[in-house]
């Protein structure tokens, strides 16, 4: 009896062992697809987050002008909000920007902050009246190539556009003697709606400030071509505007005598380099070049840049003096002499040469 009491005892045990075993496997198993919905649940935004291209939080840190061009791809205005530190990546805003399609930007000027989220970057952008006016400043004196190349710069139009769009201003708004549009764009700061600007119309703005400047000073008809032509001449000589009154004079007193007027800013515009007023003998003496005046008499044949205030009233009031000649004999301050005689300018001559030799550097 007492080893079958003990064998049923041992054969009882078994069951015991294995439901636990089988227990065991269901907790493993249990703990496994926990695991795996675990993992379902929190690895996605992980890799998510890992996939994100970089993009700042909030609305931003420090302001900052932002000019978007004309005809600037969402793709180009990421780009340059990238470069200024507005968005972290450009990435970030073109992956919205794909998302939808309905966004739309204007060309101009906006003030943004660095370190703006990616969509909050985009709102600063398309709210209403985000876009600021183009402010543009043509200095006084700029030849023509200057004039376009700083439209151009600031408008996002191409100096094509406006070379284009010149000649239809000048067919009709000029007078038929105009040469082109030199002379004739005021120089001025002006302010120009981005959503209502073309090329021409900046251009139209531009000749229509001229037109009034000479109308204010009484100035109708063909009198405009010697106005312009001499206030130009004026402008690109004179180095102080103190001096504009009499370099007209001197101008208009070799023009009563018939005299040349030997400027070397006329001829050095003739020869295409505008931005100097020196010459060679060589080019002084071509007399191919229109606006030579060494070769040719009177005025050159028409503006040589754009003249502002100032010069245009010099031009329709010069100084009273009988000077003839003029040489600036400090190219730093601008000191310019002026001499009724040829031997007083001689000596005038003399000490810009004196100058030269003290500052042998100078123009290199």
């Amino acid at each position: 009896m007492a080893r079958t009491e003990e064998a049923k005892r041992s054969t009882y045990v078994a069951p015991q062992r294995k439901r636990r075993g089988l227990i065991g496997l269901v907790i493993g198993l249990l703990a496994v697809v926990g695991i795996v919905i675990g993992a379902a649940v929190v690895l996605p935004p992980i890799f998510e987050d890992m996939r994100a291209p970089a993009d700042y939080e909030g609305t931003g840190a420090d302001p900052i002008s932002v000019s978007i061009p004309e005809g600037a791809t969402g793709t180009d205005i990421a780009g340059i909000l990238f470069e200024n530190d507005v968005i972290a990546s450009q990435e970030a805003m073109v992956d919205i920007l794909v998302a939808d399609s309905s966004i739309t930007f204007q060309p101009g000027t906006y003030e943004l902050k660095t370190q703006m989220s990616a969509q909050a970057a985009i709102d600063a952008l398309v709210a209403p009246g985000a876009a600021q006016l183009w402010r543009i400043t043509i200095p006084e004196g700029w030849v023509i190539t200057q004039v376009f190349d700083e439209l151009s710069a600031a408008t996002g139009f191409s100096v094509e556009e406006f070379e284009s769009a010149a000649e239809s201003v000048q067919a009709e708004h000029l007078p038929e003697w105009a040469i082109s549009l030199e002379g004739w764009m005021f120089p001025a700061t002006y302010e120009f709606d981005p959503t209502e600007s073309s090329a021409e119309s900046i251009l139209v703005t531009l000749v229509n400030r001229m037109h009034q400047a000479l109308e204010d000073r009484g100035v109708t008809g063909d009198e405009a071509q010697e106005v312009l032509t001499m206030a130009a001449l004026v402008q690109r000589e004179g180095r102080t505007a103190e001096d504009f009154d009499q370099m007209a004079r001197v101008f208009f007193n070799r023009l009563e005598i018939d005299m040349k007027l030997q400027s070397d800013a006329t001829v050095a515009y003739g020869t295409g380099h505008m931005h100097v007023v020196t010459t060679t003998p060589e080019e002084r003496a071509d007399t191919s070049n229109p606006y030579n005046t060494y070769a040719h008499h009177g005025l050159p044949v028409g503006p040589i840049g754009a003249p502002g205030d100032t010069a245009l009233d010099a031009a329709i009031n010069p100084a009273d003096g009988d000077w003839l000649f003029f040489v600036t004999v400090n190219p730093e301050t601008g000191e310019t002499v002026f001499s009724e005689t040829y031997e007083e300018h001689e000596q005038a001559v003399a000490r810009f040469q004196e100058w030269l030799a003290e500052n042998p550097s100078w123009g290199s």
